[in-house]
């Protein structure tokens, strides 16, 4: 009976522990230079997917800034959000102020998914028309009689969305040096 239950126990272990490989042995360079390649191919996919979310997450949001464009310019004042600001801002502010949001993300998603390797460059410009844009946007906010919380989105969006590219770029940046230190740590292997 001790005999099977000793098997029995051995059986569930096994079956919750990960196989073992004989790690004594070095990889040859064929071995790494394979491993290497597949990292690079895995990261250089996985980089192109998420430079691909967040700037179709961006460009969705300019296009809803191309609608609100549209909307003032063809039927002032009937937005809620652009409503607000009826008493203090003329409509072609709001209008020019949409325009410089859509510029600030097109720059945001031209730097994201731009190979030249000045491509931050154009992240930091989005920024920078961001904060712009945030400080127009927060003036006009603080005179309203009452802070509305729901047009906060006007002065952080396009904010938001340059740091967010900013925070992408920087991971990926990151991991592809990982990846290029791995090719440099590769070894010559002496079989002897």
């Amino acid at each position: 009976m001790r005999k099977l239950a000793r098997k029995f126990r051995k059986s569930e272990d096994d079956k919750f522990s990960l196989p073992t490989l004989d790690d004594s042995r070095p990889m040859d360079t064929h071995e790494q230079e394979e491993l290497v390649r597949s990292l690079e191919r895995m990261h250089a996919h996985q980089s192109l997917q998420w430079k691909s979310v967040f700037a179709a997450l961006i460009f969705c949001y300019s296009a809803f800034l191309l609608y609100s464009i549209y909307q003032q310019a063809l039927f002032p004042w009937e937005l809620r959000y652009h409503a607000y600001f009826m008493e203090d801002v003329d409509s072609w502010m709001i209008i020019a102020a949409d325009w410089l949001a859509v510029l600030a993300c097109s720059m945001a998603i031209f730097g994201l998914v731009s190979t030249a390797k000045d491509h931050r460059r154009w992240i930091w410009y989005s920024s920078s028309v961001g904060l712009v844009l945030a400080v127009f946007w927060l003036y006009y906010m603080l005179r309203l009689p009452r802070f509305r919380w729901d047009v906060i989105w006007l002065p952080l969006g396009p904010l938001s969305g340059a740091g967010v590219c900013l925070y992408v770029d920087h991971l990926l940046s990151e991991s592809s040096e990982e990846v290029r230190k791995m090719r440099s740590y590769m070894y010559a292997f002496k079989a002897g």
